[in-house]
């Protein structure tokens, strides 16, 4: 039981799997983001975290970075889990944010007809926290595999 335990956490059909999976997500998040980045901008901006005169650059540039990270993760490209770790840390600290402060907005996670706002807030914390444990997945599938191949990575 163990042992296939073990041979299915080290499966590379599992790392091509997750990689997929949050490497389309981060796509979609970043491209359906990009279609209209007004309505991203005004998202951001219920957050009243990021000055006026920035907002249109974090409404273009962040989903730029995403969809560019989930593209490279879906390649396994170099660094580009990194990134999307590292994003994934910054947006549960914006949901934190606004659930700590009651926000009832929406999330601005994908589109601007998301979930109810208030909920939207706490659910994609969760979805966010789930791949952040996908993630450390990865890295340390990645680990294993480089250690017992040392040539390959």
């Amino acid at each position: 039981m163990l042992n296939t335990i073990k041979k299915v956490l080290l499966s590379s059909k599992l790392d091509l799997t997750i990689r997929f999976v949050i490497g389309s997500i981060f796509i979609y998040a970043g491209f359906i983001k990009l279609i209209d980045p007004k309505a991203f901008a005004k998202v951001i901006s219920q957050y009243d975290i990021v000055p006026d005169s920035l907002l249109p650059v974090v409404a273009i540039g962040l989903p730029a970075v995403e969809f560019l990270a989930g593209l490279g993760l879906v390649l396994n490209i170099r660094g580009s889990l990194m990134v999307i770790f590292n994003l994934l840390v910054f947006f549960v600290m914006v949901l934190g944010y606004g659930i700590f402060n009651d926000m009832d907005i929406d999330c601005g996670c994908f589109s601007t007809d998301e979930i109810s706002a208030r909920n939207s807030l706490k659910q994609a914390l969760f979805r966010d926290l789930f791949m952040i444990l996908a993630a450390c997945y990865l890295y340390v599938y990645k680990r294993i595999k480089y250690e017992t191949n040392p040539g390959r990575s």
